[in-house]
């Protein structure tokens, strides 16, 4: 018995280290980012702006970087990072955000097509799949055009953020002055390194590694390996199913993870697609807290771009999952994509190519034309 409780007392700690390093590494990798693009100057900064001036290339960035990296929580990271140094204007950085939203939703999807060998399962896993894919589709066409005339996410944003009155302590140099610690280390590396660019990448690879490690770590204590522990625990009710899809994502950091965890058990039919509809929009809610921690203590832009995140994802969940008819829609859109494809089985792929690959990098080839 002793034994045992030592060993539990030994895992704890190994799990409270284990995030505390992989947390660290994230805060600093974002510091560095933010304080290397201070550093690499103006030029850069128009080259970003030429680009991301299009509201509906901007859209398709994000979409197409989160559709590489497979993590919105890393891709809304960097895009904070870069508002926080003043390389992109608010407004530009919102319709990224709204892409990084849909880009992550391909890993459900890539899922849902291992069960193509078996045509009923194939049908009810692509289903599951491409929900997530339509919930943020149809928040984008909502959203994206009240954004485009009225600027409303960035409006509240703003509003909401100026709440908190966030005045960060600003060194001599301009940098917001968080941790001593990161100040030293991250400026004595941009005082010896040439090329900032290797900075740049060094911070995005730490980044997405310390993400990828807080996710799997949690994964793996969170979740198990039972299935049925899962099922039994998450869709028994509808609006604990959305509560918990929150707070499993807000731990793992990654709805990628979260949403895809559950194709297998829509694809054998063991929970409906409207059971698992509310944990799908609770996912979105809980992986916009990576934006809210990376956007601590930064500039009032920063928190307010996080917070564009978190809005979007609130915005949808009201208007799909309160509002009578609309409630039904990325289900009953879902069903009848999950037949089609399962009648012509190169839908699903022409499917993936087409919105996550073909059709942003064509936009964003034609614009610098």
């Amino acid at each position: 018995m002793e034994g045992s409780t030592t060993q539990k007392q030994l895992n704890v700690v190994q799990f409270v280290l284990s995030i505390s390093l992989a947390l660290f590494v994230f805060l600093w990798s974002l510091d560095l980012m933010t304080s290397t693009f201070q550093v690499i100057g103006n030029e850069t900064v128009i080259k970003v702006l030429s680009v991301t001036s299009n509201p509906f290339i901007s859209l398709f960035i994000g979409l197409f970087i989160t559709a590489v990296i497979q993590s919105s929580s890393t891709s809304t990271s960097l895009i904070v990072a870069i508002v926080a140094s003043g390389g992109m204007a608010l407004e530009n950085a919102v319709p990224m955000i709204m892409g990084a939203n849909m880009g992550t939703t391909l890993t459900s999807t890539i899922v849902s097509l291992t069960y193509i060998t078996d045509n009923k399962e194939f049908k009810n896993a692509i289903a599951t799949g491409v929900m997530h894919d339509f919930f943020n589709i149809m928040t984008v066409i909502i959203l994206f055009p009240l954004e485009y005339y009225y600027h409303v996410l960035s409006k509240l944003s703003i509003s909401v953020a100026s709440v908190f009155n966030q005045s960060p302590n600003l060194n001599p140099t301009g940098h917001e002055s968080r941790f001593g610690l990161f100040d030293y280390i991250n400026g004595f590396l941009i005082d010896s390194v040439a090329y900032k660019a290797i900075l740049v990448i060094l911070a995005c690879i730490s980044l997405f590694a310390s993400i990828k490690i807080i996710s799997k770590i949690i994964s793996k204590r969170m979740i198990g390996g039972s299935d049925d522990r899962f099922q039994e625990v998450f869709f028994n009710k509808r609006l604990k199913s959305f509560g918990l899809g929150t707070m499993l994502t807000a731990g793992i950091q990654s709805s990628s993870i979260t949403t895809s965890i559950i194709v297998p058990l829509g694809a054998t039919g063991k929970i409906h697609l409207g059971k698992i509809f509310p944990y799908i929009v609770g996912a979105n809610i809980g992986t916009t807290i990576t934006a809210l921690i990376a956007a601590f203590n930064k500039s009032e832009a920063a928190l307010s771009i996080a917070l564009v995140h978190f809005l979007f994802n609130l915005i949808g969940t009201l208007i799909f999952l309160f509002i009578p008819y609309l409630n039904k829609l990325p289900i009953l859109y879902s069903r009848k994509f999950g037949l089609m494809t399962a009648q012509y089985r190169v839908i699903g792929f022409f499917y993936i190519l087409f919105v996550f690959f073909i059709l942003p990098l064509a936009l964003i080839f034609l614009n610098r034309l």
